[in-house]
């Protein structure tokens, strides 16, 4: 089934709270994960608003279910591994709205370029790095350990470093940390 768009590809996952859960296990572990989250589900369909984050987290969490049912052959989450969340990540790459300019492009290295060029359009590293952010935390959220977790892999943190790294030197821009604003010192004085 192909998709044209990534409204196509959401607007394929039903609305209601109770069937919001992805239900594509079949091993008691997995019966449980699936329990766990339909009472997160109800739960968070009696509370009177959820958050932006719980929202788009939960949205999120569907969506890659709805991903992994498309696969081909379909997926169960436990078979999951960080090389199938990097393909996800790069499935999510065609609908993209972040210019990244290629290395032969004359505005490669540039923020800001003068004039239109055919370089490809792309998911813009920061939004890939929260929406694992999501991910991990709905996954363990709905049952699954830490340990075993996709969207902690080593796979999917070299692939991100590897995407940060291509578009600070294409966009031009610096994506260094944020230095944390240190307390001041303070005035006591021992004696």
């Amino acid at each position: 089934m192909k998709m044209n768009s990534l409204e196509e590809f959401n607007s394929s996952i039903p609305n209601k709270a109770t069937k919001n859960i992805i239900n594509f296990t079949t091993t008691e572990e997995e019966k449980k994960m699936t329990s766990t989250a339909t009472a997160t589900a109800t739960t968070a369909a009696t509370s009177s608003t959820l958050s932006r984050y719980e929202n788009q987290k939960r949205r999120d969490w569907n969506t890659f279910g709805q991903y992994l049912r498309n696969h081909r052959p379909p997926l169960a989450l436990s078979r999951c591994s960080g090389a199938h969340v990097v393909e996800f990540l790069r499935y999510l790459d065609q609908f993209g709205k972040t210019k990244v300019h290629s290395e032969i492009c004359p505005y490669y290295g540039h923020p800001n370029p003068p004039a239109p060029c055919p370089c490809p359009l792309r998911q813009a590293w920061g939004s890939l790095d929260a929406l694992i952010g999501r991910l991990r935390a709905a996954f363990e959220e709905n049952g699954g350990k830490a340990e075993d977790n996709p969207f902690g892999a080593r796979a999917v943190r070299l692939f991100l470093r590897d995407v940060r790294d291509s578009q600070s030197k294409a966009r031009g821009i610096s994506y260094e940390k944020k230095k944390r604003k240190r307390p001041p010192p303070s005035n006591a004085t021992s004696s």
